[in-house]
């Protein structure tokens, strides 16, 4: 996957890659063209005591050598700029796919292992990039050309390389195929440190509470141990590569001097063409230590490819129409019709043939056991989920043909567990609607019962909020959430168990002005309480993913066992059936 990945990502980067090449090859002819400078200032200048001569050549050297580090320096600049764009479309592409992803392709993939594809793993990808510029370029420029420039200076010495380069070729390539099983394996121990970290970070007050620091210190000891043994297992044999190159050049060079000396004797070899001959054969097996370094490198970046491009081949299964449908004249009229959901593999659905209208202007209940699918039923209109069977209609469309930027504009979700962003309360409160005036603002915390505890704040609507609202109550979190929700002014409310953290009395205000403000607009409610709902208009009783009833909170009483079970479990005598 690593070829088609960087061949997707670099396109965009193509001249810049041209200059790598240009520079980095300017750069490698100025490295083989050294040596011959130097054998010729030794034989034609110093051997023939010419002052002149070596001052000639050395300037063209001096020369030479300017040249090559400009062209180093540019070839640096160029491959630098290539890997962090190539990084940072990766990441973008990244972004935007999971961005696209429902509630389903999310639990596949799990946040902690997510972060590390969007972070480790581009990071392995992008560094790979930035060593194949520095290295890919001269490497063969320097191997092939340094293996044509030491054979002309002396060809009696030509088996020494022949020798010389399969064994480190042999030597290097034996331990890289060793290595990428630990990759793969180092990869996946590093999502698991981050899923034991995310969890302990998020769990910090329960692991407190129930006195769990000595058992959760030792779980994260051991996930971080896995990761440390398959890093030193990779690192041993990554170790093993330097003294393998150093051997085999100091043998090499070994026996480039005592077979060179031999030659030198009996005049058929120059003393400077032997320190060239050194010279291009030490230029030759750098060349293979610095293929060895890529070599290195491509197992690690190829496992991170491969999970780069898990992600980027994934399809949503919640997909945007192809001719999306906008309606005339919309009402927030909410319909399903035999709506079922079931997971892939799943033995039986979550939710089964579930049919009910909720109407603009009337509060529509949503009422069950935990685990009966509540929460999946109010996923299934702002398309977090696409039903498997039915139909959810919205306006009489189906939600699937209307265009997503429409019904999400038209949606207001506030979830059990409120969830708040870094920054202020107003930059909150304006998430779904970023010109709200501050008036909007304030009436909309009015009738969240959130207007008090902002006003006592020293900094009112630009209090600083902590990411995910760690720094407020669970109350006054799930207040501002619904205030959020209210600045919006959508069609549709969609409360999924948003009164849980509030008490009895906040929560019967927070309902009376929500009757009064958002009266004509279509109310779905998701509660435990019985409190909270008796008073809707329709109340829906699921049990095991299916509708076992419908009606009000009288004719539930009444016809209803499951919805009279809960009644009874809620301790509200007065409203047990007789």
């Amino acid at each position: 996957m690593l070829i088609p990945l960087l061949r997707r990502f670099l396109r965009p980067s193509r001249g810049l890659l041209a200059g790598v090449i240009a520079f980095q090859a300017v750069q490698a002819v100025a490295n083989l063209y050294l040596p011959s400078l130097n054998a010729d200032i030794i034989d034609e200048g110093v051997a023939a005591g010419d002052i002149g001569r070596v001052l000639t050549l050395g300037a063209l050297m001096l020369g030479v050598t300017l040249v090559q580090v400009a062209a180093a320096v540019a070839a640096a600049w160029f491959g630098a700029r290539t890997a962090m764009l190539l990084g940072r479309d990766v990441r973008l592409a990244l972004f935007r796919r999971v961005g696209s992803f429902s509630s389903r392709e999310m639990a596949a993939f799990g946040a902690p292992s997510l972060i590390t594809r969007s972070t480790n793993d581009v990071q392995q990808v992008q560094m790979l990039v930035l060593m194949g510029c520095t290295m890919l370029v001269p490497t063969p420029i320097l191997g092939i050309g340094g293996v044509v420039f030491a054979v002309r200076e002396d060809p009696g010495l030509a088996w020494v390389i022949a020798v010389a380069v399969p064994v480190m070729l042999a030597a290097v390539l034996l331990v890289t195929s060793r290595m990428r099983p630990h990759f793969e394996r180092l990869q996946l121990r590093i999502d698991t440190v981050n899923r034991v970290l995310r969890e302990q970070l998020t769990g910090l007050r329960v692991i407190r509470a129930f006195v769990r620091e000595p058992q959760e210190t030792a779980r994260f000891a051991a996930a971080n141990a896995a990761v440390t043994e398959f890093a030193l297992r990779a690192g041993r044999l990554f170790a093993v590569i330097f003294p393998l190159v150093t051997l085999v050049l100091n043998v090499t060079s070994v026996a480039v001097v005592w077979f060179g000396a031999a030659r030198v004797q009996d005049g058929s070899l120059e003393v400077g063409s032997l320190i060239a001959f050194l010279s291009y054969l030490t230029q030759i097996l750098m060349a293979v230590m610095l293929a060895s370094l890529l070599a290195l490198m491509l197992p690690r970046a190829a496992v991170s490819a491969g999970r780069i491009d898990e992600v980027l081949a994934t399809e949503p299964t919640v997909l945007p129409p192809v001719a999306p449908v906008v309606p005339d004249e919309p009402t927030g009229t909410v319909e399903l019709r035999g709506a079922t959901f079931a997971y892939p593999g799943a033995e039986r659905p979550v939710l089964r043939d579930v049919t009910f209208t909720a109407a603009p202007g009337r509060t529509t209940a949503i009422v069950g056991s935990t685990g009966s699918g509540k929460t999946t039923l109010v996923g299934l209109v702002p398309r977090l989920v696409d039903v498997t069977a039915g139909a959810v209609l919205m306006d009489g469309v189906d939600v699937r043909e209307l265009a997503p930027s429409h019904l999400w504009s038209r949606v207001g979700l506030v979830e059990q567990k409120a969830f708040l962003f870094s920054g202020t309360v107003a930059s909150n409160l304006r998430y779904g609607r970023p010109d709200a005036p501050d008036e909007d603002l304030w009436a909309a915390l009015e009738i969240a019962q959130a207007a008090d505890f902002v006003r006592a704040l020293p900094e009112g609507l630009e209090a600083p909020v902590s990411q995910g609202g760690t720094n407020l109550s669970g109350g006054q979190r799930q207040r501002l959430s619904i205030a959020r929700a209210l600045v919006a002014r959508p069609q549709v409310y969609l409360f999924d168990d948003a009164f849980s953290a509030l008490d009895t009395a906040t929560d019967a205000r927070l309902r009376a002005a929500l009757a009064r403000e958002v009266g004509g607009a279509t109310v779905i409610v998701v509660a435990q309480r019985i409190a909270t709902v008796m008073d809707a208009d329709l109340i829906v009783v699921l049990e095991d993913g299916a509708v076992v009833g419908q009606g009000t909170h009288a004719e539930l009483l009444g016809t209803c066992r499951e919805y009279a079970e809960i009644v009874t479990s809620q301790a509200l005598p007065e409203e047990q059936p007789a």
